[in-house]
């Protein structure tokens, strides 16, 4: 049994994933930018701080607060992006570009996040993103997606 892939749908699906993740680290750094601007926070790295889980979790902690309301109105505002990008996919992309962020994140910081508020900010920004991205996508495009024929099943 060979698996049969057209090259030109490899390349669509790179190429979607590539504009999807241009389009959540540009989102990322312009709201870490604004949110580091209208909260006043001098002492942060403005390029680090979307890999940044080290923070000390703390709703007093201006650092802290950048981090977690620029992560959730990123998923947001991505999320919403990335149904123009791939229309009813939204929620495969999704995932994904968080994996990415993920490994992206290990990388950068050289440790695997261990923070637990860190993947509970992170778990609601993804559910943000796909539910947010899902719902514009359907009612954009809700006359292009595919319906499985169910009678017959």
């Amino acid at each position: 049994m060979a698996i049969k892939i057209k090259v030109a749908d490899t390349k669509i699906v790179v190429l979607n994933l590539l504009m999807c993740l241009m389009t959540f680290y540009t989102v990322f750094y312009i709201t870490v930018s604004l949110c580091i601007g209208v909260l006043r926070v001098e002492d942060t790295d403005s390029l680090l701080a979307p890999f940044d889980y080290k923070t000390k979790p703390s709703w007093t902690n201006k650092k802290y607060l950048v981090n977690v309301i620029s992560l959730e109105v990123t998923c947001l505002l991505s999320g919403c992006m990335f149904a123009w990008i791939v229309e009813e996919w939204v929620w495969d992309y999704a995932i994904t570009v968080i994996l990415v962020h993920v490994g992206l994140t290990t990388g950068v910081m050289s440790d695997f996040p261990s923070a637990e508020p860190w993947w509970i900010a992170l778990g609601a920004g993804l559910l943000v993103m796909i539910f947010g991205g899902q719902l514009l996508a359907y009612k954009l495009y809700k006359n292009n997606f595919i319906y499985p024929d169910l009678e017959n099943f």
